[in-house]
C-alpha cells in the first residue's frame, strides 16, 4: 500500500507557519517591548532569522527579558521599601565614614557613582583578608560558622551534595541545634540536582532554607538567565565572606577541570552591614513567610569601631535594578586608571563600552593585562572570550591563559590602589542578567598585595598569548571564534 505523503506535507506546512509566527512574535517582543540594546536585539533577530527552530528554543531558555522585568520588578519594589526601613542603620556609616583615604581620593568619582547608583555605603574601618585557594577559604568558612553566637546568614549560588557540601551543612545544622539563628538561601539552578533530604536535618534543627527563583518544573530549567549568582556569608553581623567560590569538592580542585583558582574575601568592619543588608533584602523576597521584620539585632554596633584601615563599598546589581551598578563601577575604574589595569575572569565578553574603555586605556600607554582560562568549562563562551582578548592583544594589551587548572576569579586591580572582587564576570550575563555582588576596595596596601598575587601568577602559572601566537591560530579556531563572537551578546 502506497504511503500518502499529503498528510505529512500538511503537518510540515502547519509547523512551518507556527514556527514563523512564533519567531515573528519573539522578534516583535524584542524590538518593541523589551527595548534591549541594538547590539543584543540585532543578535537575537539574526539568530531567529537564520536558525528559526533552534533560535526560538534558545530564546525560550536565554531570552524573555520582558518576563524578567515583570517578575523582578516586584523585587525592586520590595527592595525600595526595605531601603526606607533600613536606611537609618547604614546612614551613620555613610556620613561618618566619608573621609576619603589616600586611595579613595584617587577614585572619588567611582565612590560617588556607586553611592548614587546602589546606595553603596563607603566605609573605611575594615580589615580585609584574601583567599585564593579553596582549602583556605572553606577552612575559614567552617571556622566562622562553628564560632557563630547569634546568627549565620548564607546566600550561595551552588552547593553540591558531596563531602564538602555535607560538611558545611553539618556545621550549619549543629549551630541551629545550639539555638543559633541559621538562614540559608540558594538559587534553584545551583541546587537543582539536590533533593529536600539534603536540608532535612538543618530544618529539623530549626534552621531555615529557601530556594530563590524556583523552577516551574522540577529538574527542568527554562530560565537560564536571571539567576542569583551571589556568594555571601555573614556571621553575627560582624564578619562576612564574599567572592567567587561556590561550595563543592570541585572548588577544592577535585573536579574535571583540575585545580580551581578563585578569589574570596573575608571582611570585618563597617562593610559587613552592607553585606547583611544585601542578604536580608534577598531573603525577604524569597522567604515571604519567614521575612525578617525587626532586623536591628543583625547590625551590631561593634562594626562601627576602627577594625582596620581598608575602605570598602559593597555593590550589587541585577535584573531588578535599573542601574547596572557593578558594570558602571567597572567602567569608572577603567576610566580612572593611570598606570595599570589587571583583570582576571573566566568569561571575557565585554560590550562595546567596556571594550572601548579598555582600548583607550591601552592606546594611552596603560599596562593592561587580562587573564582567562586555558581550558573551557563552556566552550562557546571560551571562544568568544578568546576573540575579544585577541583584539585587545593586537592593540597592545598583554593576554594570558591560566595553565595550572581553571581560573574562576572575578578580580580587577587598578593602579595597585583600587580593586573589585566578587561574583561578577566580565560578560553581559553578569552585567545585566544575573544577580551579582562585588566588593570595591580602595587601599594601597591591599592593591599592591593583589598586584603581587596576579603578577606572580602570570609569571609562574600562565602562558602569554602574544600577537604572533594569536595571529597564527588554526583556521578552525578562527571559525569558532567568528561564530561565537557573532552571538556573544546572547551568551
Amino acid at each position: 500500500m502506497a504511503i500518502d505523503w499529503t498528510i505529512f506535507q500538511e503537518i510540515y506546512h502547519i509547523l512551518l507557519i507556527v514556527i514563523v509566527f512564533l519567531n515573528l512574535l519573539a522578534a516583535l517582543t524584542i524590538v518593541f517591548y523589551e527595548r534591549r540594546s541594538p547590539q543584543i536585539a540585532a543578535a537575537w533577530i539574526l539568530l531567529l532569522l537564520f536558525l528559526p527552530v533552534l533560535g526560538f528554543v534558545v530564546y525560550v531558555f536565554f531570552g524573555r527579558h520582558l518576563y524578567g522585568k515583570y517578575k523582578y520588578g516586584k523585587k525592586t519594589e520590595a527592595d525600595n521599601q526595605f531601603e526606607q526601613i533600613s536606611s537609618y542603620q547604614i546612614e551613620q556609616l555613610k556620613t561618618s565614614d566619608l573621609k576619603l583615604t589616600d586611595a579613595g581620593k584617587n577614585f572619588e568619582s567611582t565612590i560617588a557613582l556607586l553611592l548614587n547608583q546602589d546606595h553603596a555605603a563607603y566605609s573605611t574601618n575594615n580589615a580585609v583578608d584574601v583567599y585564593i585557594h579553596g582549602e583556605q577559604k572553606f577552612k575559614e568558612m567552617e571556622n566562622l560558622i562553628r564560632g557563630a553566637k547569634h546568627h549565620v546568614h548564607m546566600e550561595y549560588y551552588i552547593i553540591r551534595d558531596d563531602p564538602l557540601g555535607r560538611r558545611i551543612m553539618k556545621a550549619l545544622t549543629e549551630k541551629a541545634a545550639e539555638g543559633v539563628v541559621v538562614r540559608v538561601l540558594f538559587d534553584a539552578v545551583g541546587v537543582h540536582k539536590i533533593g529536600p533530604d539534603f536540608y532535612k536535618d538543618l530544618k529539623n534543627a530549626g534552621g531555615k532554607v529557601y530556594i530563590q527563583f524556583p523552577l516551574l518544573v522540577p529538574f527542568i530549567n527554562t530560565r537560564i538567565n536571571y539567576r542569583n549568582h551571589r556568594k555571601i556569608l555573614v556571621v553575627d553581623g560582624a564578619t562576612g565572606l564574599i567572592g567567587g567560590f561556590n561550595i563543592g569538592e570541585e572548588y577544592l580542585g577535585k573536579g574535571p577541570l583540575g585545580y580551581w583558582r578563585d578569589t574570596h574575601l573575608k571582611i570585618c568592619g563597617g562593610a559587613v552591614a552592607s553585606l547583611q543588608k544585601r542578604f536580608i533584602k534577598d531573603w525577604n523576597f524569597a522567604a515571604e513567610k519567614d521575612a525578617i521584620k525587626d532586623d536591628s539585632r543583625y547590625y551590631p554596633q561593634e562594626i562601627t569601631k576602627p577594625i582596620g584601615e581598608t575602605a570598602v563599598q559593597i555593590v550589587s546589581s541585577g535584573p531588578d535594578s535599573e542601574n547596572a551598578a557593578i558594570y558602571s563601577g567597572f567602567l569608572s575604574l577603567i576610566g580612572r586608571a593611570k598606570k595599570s589595569i589587571y583583570i582576571q575572569t573566566p568569561y571575557f565578553i565585554p560590550d562595546q563600552s567596556i571594550f572601548e574603555a579598555l582600548r583607550i586605556a591601552i592606546l594611552s600607554g596603560i599596562d593592561v593585562r587580562i587573564e582567562i582560562p586555558c581550558k573551557a568549562d563552556m566552550p562557546f563562551v571560551y571562544w568568544a572570550s578568546f576573540s575579544y582578548l585577541g583584539d585587545l592583544i593586537r592593540l597592545g594589551a598583554k593576554g594570558y591563559t591560566y595553565s595550572h587548572g581553571f581560573i574562576h576569579s572575578k578580580t580587577a586591580v587598578i593602579d595597585g590602589e583600587a580593586a573589585t572582587i566578587g561574583t561578577a564576570n566580565w560578560d553581559i550575563r553578569s552585567f545585566k542578567l544575573n544577580f551579582e555582588t562585588n566588593a570595591f576596595i580602595y587601599n594601597k596596601e591591599f592593591g599592591q598585595k593583589m598586584n603581587e598575587i596576579i603578577l606572580d601568577e602570570l609569571e609562574s602559572d600562565c602562558t602569554q598569548i602574544t600577537a604572533e601566537i594569536y595571529n597564527s591560530r588554526p583556521f578552525s579556531v578562527k571559525i569558532k571564534e567568528g561564530f561565537f563572537r557573532l552571538i556573544s551578546p546572547l551568551l
